[in-house]
């Protein structure tokens, strides 16, 4: 059964000082999920958002209609100048993102301490 997509988005500040959006979210993502990663993703101030960390430790499943969505976002972050690093994926899915080529618009890290150290 298909639970919805919760999003929050979290403020942090990187370990150089500058501004992080923090998207963090829950359940499945799937077709249903557009405006949770979309919609979410639209909402950040392209102007001073320039650096973004994705938190999937609560996602309990991505579709191939879900991964499209999460492409969709990168491809328009990678547009807009902004980097983008993804974490908390499990194995499984760190695979898939990798063999569909999200590392190119996304670094992938284990945990939120990894991807803020690389930023």
């Amino acid at each position: 059964m298909q639970t919805d997509t919760k999003t929050r988005i979290d403020q942090v500040t990187s370990p150089a000082g500058h501004p992080v959006a923090v998207l963090r979210f829950e359940g499945d993502i799937a077709s249903t999920s557009k405006e949770a990663v979309l919609g979410t993703y639209q909402s950040l101030p392209k102007a001073t958002t320039k650096l973004i960390l994705l938190d999937f430790t609560k996602v309990d499943y991505i579709n191939s209609s879900g991964i499209a969505l999460v492409i969709q976002m990168l491809i328009e972050a990678a547009n807009s100048g902004q980097k983008v690093y993804a974490y908390g994926l499990s194995a499984h899915f760190t695979k898939v993102f990798t063999m569909v080529g999200i590392t190119k618009y996304a670094g992938l890290f284990p945990d939120q301490n990894a991807a803020m150290a690389a930023l």
